[in-house]
């Protein structure tokens, strides 16, 4: 590509700089952003080439664009490109989710909507803005995109072609097959783990609570660390599926407690033991798929 162009050069936007630059799959990034002093600094570590203030600069000539930003600022951020978006140009998003997205594009893009192929990397890390980014942070890691009815199939493989040039591995699902599986595996977790610590904070002796929580804490909580502004966005916007899994989830606490009020130890123990066999299955699948990852075939 000759010239890419990414609105929010942080951790998912820069990462995907370092990764295509390191790759020599680009010859020239433009970074987009909503503070100058972040964009120097993206600059500065070699993220991006160009800091532009304008949304003109940044996508003219631009063989693809990611819009790396929290997914409310989607509409916004497409609608200011829409007018400069030439017919050559293909234009993606890192969003965690992809039903409000897509509603979102269609708003912005309108008879341009072919030309927005929907994705979301799975990859992450708790730090946020340029500093955070890494050049091997999608190295192994799923990418999922969401094609649209309207994509053609050659975008769609663009769109995908630059991922694995980041080293990430395709899967694809419709948009609203990607918010349900995405509800249960990643939205509640979040919420859980802001929920846990918010918990702990309130507490009138948390000091205490706090100096005295270890490693099982720590990685239960880990989570609670990414950005409150991102995640209150994914939230809201995926707010009927993440409902759904969170009354779930708390008809199974409620018979667990109940477990625990009878003092049933056998019931507990089963509990604990279908969870401990699920997620043994789930960590030897993955570590399946690594391996098979380096050693190459399908």
């Amino acid at each position: 590509m000759k010239k890419i162009a990414i609105f929010g050069v942080g951790l998912i936007g820069g990462s995907f700089a370092l990764a295509l630059r390191k790759a020599g799959a680009v010859q020239e990034i433009a970074g987009v952003g909503r503070s100058m002093a972040s964009l120097a600094r993206a600059k500065e570590l070699g993220i991006i080439d160009l800091a532009c203030t304008s949304v003109e600069e940044a996508v003219k000539g631009a063989d693809l664009i990611l819009v790396a930003a929290p997914v409310a600022q989607t509409e916004a951020i497409l609608a200011s490109i829409e007018p400069h978006l030439a017919s050559g140009t293909i234009v993606t998003d890192a969003g965690s989710t992809k039903s409000d997205v897509v509603a979102a594009a269609r708003k912005a893009l309108g008879g341009k909507i072919a030309q927005f192929v929907p994705g979301h990397p799975i990859a992450g890390r708790e730090q946020n803005g340029p500093d955070a980014a890494i050049v091997d942070l999608y190295v192994g890691k799923k990418t999922v995109i969401t094609a649209l009815p309207e994509n053609a199939e050659s975008d769609v493989a663009r769109v995908a072609a630059a991922w694995q040039r980041c080293g990430s591995i395709i899967h694809r699902l419709t948009p609203e097959e990607h918010d349900r599986v995405f509800a249960a595996v990643s939205h509640l977790p979040h919420l859980l783990a802001y929920a846990l610590v918010d918990d702990i904070a309130r507490k009138p002796h948390a000091d205490l609570l706090f100096q005295y929580a270890a490693s099982g804490f720590r990685d239960f909580t880990r989570i609670a660390g990414s950005s409150p502004e991102m995640w209150r966005d994914i939230s809201l916007a995926n707010h009927v599926a993440l409902l759904g899994e969170l009354d779930a989830y708390m008809v199974r606490l409620k018979e667990l407690r109940g477990l625990l009020a009878e003092r049933n130890g056998k019931g507990i123990e089963a509990v604990y033991a279908n969870a401990q066999h699920a997620r043994q299955n789930w960590i030897r699948t993955i570590e399946a798929a690594e391996q098979q990852s380096k050693q190459g075939g399908d």
